[in-house]
């Protein structure tokens, strides 16, 4: 590969780690070409990119598009992808699967360092949408108690202005 071809092969890496939230560094050393192949179809069902590149071109294309890339060693693979949730999930049960292949290596998660512990623990976590129905049902719990103690004050109201006016209208009292 001749210098251009490098430097345009680093371009377009740099354009895509620019529009992404996530990317994260694996060690693919050890998985067969069969589950590159699955690895690859995971990821982009989950519409993440899996990227191999050697590591002085994929550090060149980190710092180009205004992240602070580190040093890589070995054999890399980088996971570019908008939802780091589910990135780090897809990459953590595939590796369940296949004998702890890809290995992590870290990450970038909006601009900053992330280490292994890290992306194993956003692995963990719902999905966004799970976490914002867990809060809306947190946020409903209080406002469903305030319309029922709303609700209790009306109908207490209600039945005394409704005695009040069965007062009223009956001769001889009041």
């Amino acid at each position: 590969m001749n210098r251009v071809e490098k430097q345009g092969l680093v371009d377009e890496l740099s354009s895509k780690i620019k529009g992404a939230k996530v990317l994260y560094y694996t060690d693919f050393t050890g998985l067969n070409v069969k589950g590159m192949t699955e690895l690859r179809r995971r990821l982009r069902k989950a519409e993440v990119e899996y990227v191999v590149i050697k590591n002085t071109l994929a550090v060149r294309a980190v710092n180009e598009s205004g992240l602070v890339g580190t040093r890589l060693r070995g054999p890399t693979g980088m996971v570019i992808g908008q939802d780091p949730i589910v990135a780090a999930k897809v990459l953590t049960d595939f590796a369940k699967e296949f004998e702890q292949k890809p290995e992590l290596k870290g990450g970038l998660l909006e601009g900053r360092a992330i280490d292994t512990a890290q992306v194993k623990r956003l692995a963990t976590m719902p999905p966004r949408e799970q976490m914002l129905a867990q809060l809306g049902a947190g946020l409903q719990s209080p406002l469903a108690g305030f319309v029922g103690a709303l609700s209790g004050l009306l109908y207490t109201f209600v039945g005394a202005l409704s005695a009040l006016h069965t007062q009223r209208e009956t001769p001889g009292q009041g």
